[in-house]
């Protein structure tokens, strides 16, 4: 864990490269040094099927979850989430100050008893930085 987790109006795809959203995202994320780099996962979903605000065709949308383990105070959470709305705004600048456009942001924490996870990917990303493949 963490998963962030990108769900987007079909009327922004032509407006916002998302992979370099999801690039800024992770980049990010891995920047505030609270989530470990085998754990994070950051995707995309595009939903066809939306009414934003009034209805309006050209309104657009881009909500951002993440979902993450407990055991981080706070603080250390708000920081967090600040930093990487920011970048996540920052790499939508343009869009937001062309279109009718609504960006939003937020963070769950999963149960620590009902998470399941099955993940080789820290020794494999560790092995791989330290040249070890």
């Amino acid at each position: 864990m963490p998963h962030f987790i990108v769900e987007y109006s079909a009327n922004l795809t032509d407006k916002v490269d998302i992979p370099d959203v999801l690039t800024a995202v992770h980049t990010a994320a891995l920047e505030t040094k609270v989530f470990p780099v085998g754990g994070l996962r950051v995707r995309a979903f595009r939903c066809d099927d939306y009414l934003v605000a009034d209805g309006h065709p050209d309104n657009c949308y881009l909500h951002m979850t993440l979902r993450m383990g407990q055991g981080r105070d706070a603080e250390t959470k708000m920081a967090a989430g600040e930093a990487v709305f920011a970048a996540l705004c920052d790499s939508m600048a343009d869009a937001f100050d062309n279109n009718a456009l609504g960006i939003s942001f937020a963070i769950e924490e999963l149960d620590p008893v009902l998470n399941f996870k099955k993940n080789n990917l820290h020794e494999i990303v560790a092995a791989r930085a330290a040249g070890k493949e």
